[in-house]
């Protein structure tokens, strides 16, 4: 097992590093906003990751590469020591992005030798906690292509992160039904089973499910524009009152993102500002424009086990970051039944983010990943065109606050069945 592990493990080294190509040495130091980091820290802090939680317990004679690094790469282990403020990350201007990178490739030489030679005891829980390594990096690919999309969006040049293939072509042809309709009853969500997944997956339980409908496609951008026209932005009674003093606080007008000009809405891209592709995934929107745009339609946002039961043997085909677009793609399949549920963007659902019955948080400083955050936050489901494929499955558990939208977020409605 561990040698398959260090073959993953150089693998989404390789793709993190292969996501910094297009980057110059200025995008890796800025930063946006505070949820935002910038590149450089997500690099520094993937390798702290292995460093602190593999090499510290395994490596014999284990020394830190720099005790500076525990402290400035840290993000949240609050069990391992003080962090650096996050709000702070793009006043850093040491280590060098040429220091992070050597600091990087240091600990990948020290991992691959313990991985090729581990000793006799615990290889196991050494396994367990490298893959876990290798999912936190994973999250964090998606996280660079969010953070520098964010950072650019804010220069009125609107700089390309790299030039982006065109669109594959949609078809005009309308599915042969805009819903799937399941019978509810007692079902069971959540991961089972010895392959990998994090702890807020499990324990796989019981449910109880009213009859519903889940829509067969995404939300497009044609859709929300709609929305848009009628004056969902300025209708208070289509808002949760904490997203309405949203709207009013933060001047939303439109989802992040896009922009007029001359009258016509453009929309901001990796590849730059184009007009509004009126048949792709609308994205970048917060629950509170989700929970607004499905009271506006007279439907709802599905519940995260009405989701999961819907996706649950559904092909695992979608637009993932392998594909190079980084941007969510139109439907271009005629045929019926539930399309885009993985990929493209993450769908919100009307789920806030607590434990499921029985969950109890790993011990240890890693208890700390996904445990602590069950409060404020509303669960989304099923990747996003900045997701490794092989990160996603129909248990997976992503969060966020009501408010967030500089993710790949967008809408999939649901309803309860018509009788």
């Amino acid at each position: 097992m561990l040698a398959n592990l260090a073959e993953c493990y150089s693998q989404t080294r390789r793709l993190t590093e292969k996501l910094c190509e297009p980057l110059s040495v200025e995008d890796f130091v800025v930063q946006s906003m505070p949820d935002a980091s910038p590149t450089r820290w997500h690099v520094a802090h993937t390798t702290w990751f292995f460093e602190t939680f593999v090499l510290a317990r395994w490596e014999a004679d284990y020394r830190p590469a720099n005790t500076d690094f525990q402290f400035l790469f840290n993000s949240y282990y609050n069990s391992v020591g003080e962090a650096f403020p996050r709000a702070r990350r793009g006043l850093l201007t040491r280590p060098t992005v040429a220091e992070v990178f050597e600091y990087r490739h240091a600990v990948d030489g020290r991992i691959s030798r313990l991985l090729n030679h581990p000793g006799d005891d615990d290889s196991q829980e050494l396994a367990r906690v490298v893959e876990l390594g290798i999912n936190h990096e994973q999250q964090h690919q998606e996280l660079m292509l969010t953070d520098i999309k964010h950072v650019y969006s804010c220069n009125p040049l609107f700089p390309t992160y790299r030039q982006l293939p065109a669109p594959p072509s949609a078809t005009n042809a309308k599915p042969s039904s805009c819903w799937s309709v399941f019978d509810g009853g007692v079902v069971e969500i959540g991961h089972t089973g010895q392959a990998f997944a994090f702890d807020n997956e499990r324990p796989r339980h019981k449910t109880l499910l009213q009859p519903f409908e889940i829509q067969n496609r995404l939300i497009t951008t044609g859709d929300f524009l709609e929305f848009v026209n009628d004056g969902g932005y300025r209708r208070p009674g289509l808002w949760l009152s904490l997203g309405w003093s949203t709207v009013r606080d933060q001047q939303w007008v439109a989802p992040l993102y896009w922009v007029e000009r001359d009258g016509n809405w453009h929309e901001f891209y990796l590849g730059g500002l184009r007009r509004l592709n009126v048949d792709e995934p609308v994205c970048h929107i917060s629950y509170f424009e989700a929970d607004a745009f499905a009271r506006w339609s007279g439907a709802r946002l599905p519940t995260e086990a009405e989701w999961e039961h819907s996706a649950t043997g559904v092909d695992m085909q979608g637009g993932f970051v392998e594909g190079e677009r980084y941007h969510p793609s139109a439907i271009n399949s005629d045929r019926a039944g539930l399309a885009q549920m993985y990929g493209e963007v993450w769908q919100w659902t009307a789920s806030p983010y607590t434990p499921y019955p029985g969950y109890v948080p790993p011990s240890g400083a890693l208890g700390e990943y996904n445990g602590k955050f069950m409060c404020n936050q509303y669960v989304l489901r099923g990747g996003s065109c900045a997701t490794p494929a092989s990160h996603v499955r129909a248990t997976y558990r992503n969060f966020f606050p009501p408010e967030a939208r500089w993710q790949f977020t967008g809408i999939r409605l649901a309803r309860d069945a018509q009788k």
